[in-house]
């Protein structure tokens, strides 16, 4: 793809399990201080730990407090010149399961509450977008919606782009996790010979994403895109997708693999995802880059997760601090480079991951601009 422009995140916001702020997250993985808890009340005889934003306002009264937290450390006077793009696996699902739950009546569910698109309609009755677009892809939605960002603002047709990845827990969502057998009754514990499964958990993730830099700026690079078509809820055994998504992204940004300092690893801590995912990075990636995954602080966001972390890795670049994988004990790939150390390093390029169900596959990479 011939660029135009070069693409910036210049703002961003955050909310999770982990951290009301970007700060408070950031702090929390550089820690290793888990948003993740043991929770009963979904299911009988059932105790997954997942990660439940802490706030007493609602879901979507949060989503629109995120999105003013953007516009008000950004330059602009209002989004009426801005692109909205959302990621979210679920959308109005929690509103339509509480309607049934509480009335015991499928006649009250407001099908115009239920979904993707509810995200966007909260959004645009508060700010007023140019034009929107959701997308959901299970577990690279807002993984993708920033790639979107990238094509259309690299191309020049938008100002600027806001990003938001969004997704709440319900019954349904933790039910279905549960059902497949992945969900873990502790923090996670990605590329560990002692995982058991993965925490489902909840978070809003929003960038706003521009081509001109402001002060503390960071750069998407490049996006690569890969579908397995393999299995409905397995990735290819040995990597396939995640090798020729990361392959991609590296092209697109114009980089060779020796240039990546750390990988933002998908690292769900479930077996079919980690080994995949580690097979693919020894085969790219000769020189042994730095590996991470935060999963195990965050939960595993499901849509929300491609945005929020991406600012993960933003942070990562601004601060020159690669995270500790605080959760790892023993890596069942050893020919990965997982740190148990914080590490102190002149970082100019991070790749982040995103993989989810049907092989959908995402690879970003950030680069400092300082």
């Amino acid at each position: 793809m011939k660029t135009k422009n070069r693409v910036y995140i210049t703002s961003t916001s955050s909310v999770s399990c982990a951290g009301n702020n970007n700060q408070i997250l950031f702090q929390n993985i550089l820690t290793g201080t888990t948003g993740i808890k043991q929770d009963c009340k979904y299911f009988f005889n059932a105790t997954p730990a997942i990660g439940k934003l802490d706030t007493q306002a609602t879901f979507f009264d949060t989503l629109i407090l995120e999105c003013q937290k953007v516009l008000e450390q950004s330059q602009l006077e209002n989004y009426k010149k801005t692109l909205l793009i959302i990621g979210s696996s679920v959308g109005g699902m929690k509103t339509t399961e509480d309607i049934y739950i509480d009335t015991k009546e499928y006649a009250n569910i407001n099908p115009d509450k239920h979904h993707i698109q509810v995200i966007a309609n909260c959004l645009n009755e508060v700010f007023d977008f140019y034009d929107d677009i959701s997308f959901s892809t299970a577990c690279t939605s807002s993984a993708n919606a920033i790639g979107y960002a990238y094509e259309v603002l690299s191309k020049g047709l938008y100002e600027n782009v806001l990003v938001v990845g969004a997704d709440s827990l319900s019954q349904t969502t933790v039910g279905g996790f549960l059902s497949l057998g992945v969900l873990s009754p502790n923090p996670c514990k990605p590329f560990d010979e002692a995982r058991d499964g993965m925490n489902v958990s909840e978070a809003i993730a929003c960038l706003l994403i521009e081509t001109v830099p402001k002060e503390g700026s960071i750069e998407v690079c490049g996006v690569g895109y890969s579908s397995d078509a393999y299995h409905m809820t397995h990735p290819k055994p040995k990597g396939e997708g995640a090798y020729k998504a990361m392959e991609k992204a590296l092209k697109e940004a114009n980089l060779t693999t020796y240039d990546i300092d750390y990988i933002n690893a998908h690292g769900t801590g479930t077996e079919a995802n980690d080994s995949a995912e580690a097979d693919a990075i020894v085969s790219l990636f000769p020189h042994k880059p730095y590996v991470g995954a935060t999963k195990s602080i965050t939960g595993h966001t499901l849509g929300a997760a491609g945005a929020l972390e991406a600012i993960i890795s933003s942070m990562v670049i601004d601060k020159q601090m690669i995270p500790a994988n605080h959760a790892l004990e023993s890596a069942t790939n050893k020919e990965i480079n997982l740190t148990n150390e914080l590490q102190d390093k002149k970082i100019h390029y991070v790749m982040s991951n995103s993989f989810a169900f049907g092989g959908n596959n995402c690879s970003l990479i950030f680069g400092n601009i300082k």
